[in-house]
């Protein structure tokens, strides 16, 4: 059950987030106060695998973070959540695929977002674009088809620290009966 909101006041919104601050009553009676952003439009997060078992990801340049090894991803901008990842798969990596699988739902950063997420599972895949230029505007420098063993590795030396990745992967890897 949410804590009780005594007021609440905008500080700042755009096309993607908007931030408030909420004055909230505590679990142990007092008041606290509250950064929250919301994330206007849910997120979807792709696990594309191929037939060699192996898993597409791109590396992306982030203002926030630099350089980072990620799965295909990005907001919905309102669409339905299959229809967003299937956009996200071709313009991010220029590949469909014949089979999707749902794979969950999470929030991200609970602590102070409201962002729902939207993960799926990408099968029997296919190269239908090769458009660098499209990737590049987006700041994806490459895509590269890395097999699972080595993807985990690189999870756990913590070259993929993005956590929605992270998850994906997990989620996809569970789904799949590679982890347990």
């Amino acid at each position: 059950m949410p804590w009780p909101v005594v007021s609440t006041e905008k500080v700042y919104e755009n096309p993607w987030i908007s931030v408030r601050e909420d004055v909230v009553r505590t679990p142990a009676g007092g008041e606290g106060l509250y950064g929250v952003v919301t994330v206007r439009h849910d997120s979807v997060f792709v696990v594309a695998l191929t037939d060699a078992d192996e898993v597409l990801l791109v590396d992306v340049d982030r203002h926030t973070v630099g350089r980072s090894l990620e799965v295909p991803a990005g907001g919905s901008d309102g669409e339905d959540p299959l229809v967003a990842a299937r956009r996200e798969l071709l313009e991010e990596t220029g590949h469909e695929a014949g089979r999707w699988v749902a794979l969950g739902r999470l929030q991200a950063l609970n602590g102070v977002c409201e962002a729902p997420e939207h993960f799926f599972l990408a099968q029997d895949l296919t190269l239908v674009s090769d458009d660098r230029a499209a990737q590049a505007a987006e700041g994806i420098g490459a895509v590269r088809r890395v097999p699972i063993p080595e993807v985990l590795d690189l999870v756990a030396r913590g070259r993929i620290s993005d956590g929605e990745s992270v998850a994906a992967l997990m989620l996809a890897l569970v789904h799949l009966g590679r982890v347990r």
